[in-house]
């Protein structure tokens, strides 16, 4: 009759496709680069923003940095907001996308280094951000100089 083993062959076969499922990472579909939309999400965030509504502005320039990530004012925004939600990982997680899209963008590695050293606790990580912000800043800080001067002195 054979019932048995087909049965068994049936569930080894949706067993494995479960599996297979399982496997690899969930890929979230794109979004198309939008800039024209971007710019009025960013301007919507920024308005909310001003009306003290920062969690509207969040979901604003949370899209608009899906439709735009190379806008580095969008992104050091939003991850500004992050940083006040206490989403350390998810704001240092942005701004590391900002800096593929904008490397040469001063302000992107100013901050990814203040979340690294104050609140990851990643002092290398800091070190490295804080002298590419040197590097492309224009004016001298003086600030930056010593943090940079205490972290080479504590990573010894």
């Amino acid at each position: 009759m054979g019932g048995r083993s087909e049965v068994c062959a049936l569930l080894f076969g949706v067993c494995l496709a479960v599996l297979a499922g399982c496997s690899g990472p969930v890929v979230k579909p794109q979004a198309q680069v939008d800039p024209a939309l971007a710019a009025t999400l960013a301007e919507q965030g920024r308005q909310a923003l001003e009306q003290g509504n920062a969690g509207a502005a969040k979901r604003a320039w949370r899209q608009a940095v899906d439709l735009n990530p190379a806008d580095p004012v969008v992104v050091n925004n939003l991850a500004l907001l992050l940083v006040e939600d206490r989403s350390f990982a998810e704001a240092t997680s942005l701004l590391e996308r900002g800096l593929e899209h904008s490397p040469r963008v001063a302000e992107l590695h100013y901050n990814l280094g203040v979340i690294a050293e104050l609140y990851l606790l990643d002092l290398q990580k800091a070190l490295v951000h804080y002298r590419r912000y040197r590097e492309l800043s224009e004016a001298e800080d003086q600030a930056v100089a010593g943090w940079i001067a205490d972290l080479e002195r504590r990573l010894d």
